[in-house]
């Protein structure tokens, strides 16, 4: 297998065999993200991933159960290229339960639904999108390049294509000043195309992006670990499902996970608990900033 660059995948994919089917992202603009900035977009020939595919059956087996494709927003790729990859890597693992890639709302917008169901068909079973916010002031602010409504229709296209979505939302990426918008309007737009999973991220600044320099030239006040945690209480009040809900980072200051709207009173109960700590146990809330 060959690689390009620093390879990123979800934590939920830390199992999976990864398989770089493009470098770098075609949208590269987001002011909070530092991952693809040195890299030129570009998509892979499908010869070569077929052959990083064979290589990998060559030197793990046939047992490989779940496959991964960076990097960022891989479903750019034409869907005829992409569902090629998809059946041969399915000749190769007969073993597969899952095969998934990073896809934006923006990105989406160029499928049509009898793509992504020929998608399905070739093995696709699960997209990670980057939704961050249901704020359309927030999403303009960092340059997501889609707005809310936009998020809604393509998540309800990939949801009756019958492939899994995987939504992440950025706490904190409002700032104090629309701190209480975007936890309303992104549970309104999650409610409304109920994706599979909703993961939570809490927004760290790193040097370099445009968001880290607003930061350090005082017209984007961070939250703190308090003010997360009430954040995302609000975000999870207003959820109503059905999805599972997921916790699964390091950015966190509160570890909840369950179902909505079943576990909802358990999870509200422990951020109720996390914030009776005194905010000096936690971590600073750029104590990440790199």
């Amino acid at each position: 297998m060959r690689y390009e660059g620093t390879v990123y995948r979800p934590p939920s994919e830390a199992n999976s065999l990864l398989i770089q089917a493009t470098i770098g992202c075609p949208h590269n603009k987001c002011t909070f993200c530092k991952m693809y900035k040195r890299t030129k977009f570009r998509i892979r020939p499908v010869a070569d991933i077929k052959e990083d595919l064979l290589t990998a059956r060559d030197y793990y087996g046939d047992l490989v159960q779940t496959i991964f494709f960076p990097d960022g927003n891989t479903i750019v790729m034409k869907t005829d290229q992409l569902a090629e990859i998809l059946n041969y890597a399915r000749e190769l693992f007969p073993f597969l339960k899952r095969m998934t890639v990073y896809g934006s709302a923006k990105i989406l917008k160029l499928k049509k639904p009898e793509e992504l169901r020929l998608l399905k068909e070739a093995g696709l079973t699960r997209i990670h999108s980057g939704m961050e916010s249901g704020d359309d002031e927030v999403l303009s602010r960092i340059l997501k390049g889609f707005t809310a409504s936009e998020m809604i229709e393509e998540g309800l296209k990939v949801r009756e294509a019958g492939i899994e979505l995987s939504e992440y939302i950025l706490i904190g990426i409002g700032g104090r000043e629309r701190t209480r918008e975007h936890a309303l309007e992104s549970a309104r737009v999650l409610n409304a195309f109920t994706p599979d999973f909703v993961r939570l991220r809490t927004f760290i600044p790193y040097n370099g992006t445009p968001l880290a320099d607003d930061i350090q030239q005082g017209r984007f006040q961070m939250l703190s670990p308090h003010e997360a945690l009430k954040e995302t209480r609000l975000l999870i009040t207003h959820l109503e499902g059905p999805f599972e809900l997921l916790s699964d980072h390091f950015s966190n200051f509160a570890w909840v996970n369950g179902r909505i709207p079943e576990d909802k009173s358990t999870i509200l109960e422990t951020l109720d608990q996390l914030l009776e700590i005194p905010e000096k146990e936690f971590r600073k809330a750029d104590s990440h900033y790199l």
